[in-house]
């Protein structure tokens, strides 16, 4: 299944450091200049999903690659990344001055929680991206500065003050129209047609027994790239003139073929790996997708 990026990796892609505070029981939250921070070598962060929030304040021109979507903005823009769906950022300008900050959703208390995973921003077919003018911007800038100021004291209750201004970022976007001109890449189709393929591979090599073969349909990749799986099957369909269930299919007979001639590992232990719960199931889907039983095959 597609990876998903942990604070911990976020710190040493991108600062090349593991801050001492990263597993609070209490959660995680911290808060950047862009231009300070951002190492220059680090490079464009994979897509991916992360288990953390951040909303940033970006400068300059940048293309937000979400879900099957890109979005291309202009100027100064306020983000909402959403650890529930995949996404990168891709910026056509390079480094511009700015703010970011990152929490986990520990960080968050469960009616806080619940209140933030209902905003706009932050359901499946919201709108991630607000475009600011220059007050707006002023007025961003001064929130993150607050924050800045504030998890550098020594007041006892800050981090109380920093999920407020967390709140007061959302509710001062939601005030204001977002940005809804999605950026059409010529091969959209194409996109999500490699990031389905690159999450199918990431399954394999299936190395030992215990292993498990577990997205094994479109539904489960869908859910992972958070589209549709109507959506995902035209586009496979469209690109690569076979059906997602076929791909699918094709890349489990391939990997039980190879376990079946380089393996001693028994029909059941292969089945089990493939993600067949039943022997007679994966004996029945080998069958009818090479007219051999699993050992006819191994018997050749």
């Amino acid at each position: 299944m597609m990876k998903t990026q942990t604070l911990e990796e976020f710190y040493k892609y991108k600062f090349g450091y593991k801050p001492f505070n990263l597993l609070q029981d209490t959660g995680h939250f911290n808060v950047f200049r862009t231009e300070h921070y951002n190492r220059p070598d680090a490079g464009q962060v994979p897509y991916s999903r992360k288990d953390f929030y951040k909303i940033s304040l970006i400068r300059g021109e940048h293309i937000f690659h979400y879900a099957d979507k890109s979005l291309k903005v202009s100027g100064s823009t306020l983000m909402f990344f959403n650890p529930h769906v995949p996404y990168t950022l891709e910026s056509l300008s390079g480094i511009q001055p700015g703010f970011f900050c990152i929490f986990s959703k520990a960080f968050l208390t469960e009616n806080n929680r619940n209140g933030f995973n209902r905003l706009p921003m932050y359901s499946p077919s919201g709108k991630p991206a607000y475009l600011l003018n220059v007050e707006q911007d002023r007025q961003v800038s001064e929130i993150y500065l607050r924050m800045l100021s504030e998890i550098s004291s020594d007041y006892a209750l800050k981090y109380d003050l920093l999920k407020n201004y967390i709140s007061e970022l959302a509710h001062f976007a939601l005030k204001f129209t977002p940005a809804d001109s999605l950026y059409q890449h010529p091969n959209a189709k194409a996109r999500i047609t490699a990031v389905f393929t690159e999450l199918l591979e990431r399954q394999f090599p299936i190395e030992q027994p215990s292993q498990r073969f577990s997205m094994r349909s479109a539904s489960d990749f869908a859910a992972q790239l958070a589209v549709h799986v109507n959506h995902l099957n035209r586009a496979v369909r469209e690109t690569t003139g076979k059906t997602t269930t076929h791909l699918i299919a094709e890349r489990l007979v391939s990997e039980a073929k190879s376990l079946l001639k380089h393996t001693n590992w028994n029909i059941s232990e292969i089945g089990y790996s493939l993600g067949f719960e039943d022997p007679a199931h994966f004996n029945n889907f080998f069958k009818k997708q090479t007219h051999y039983s699993p050992s006819g095959f191994r018997g050749d």
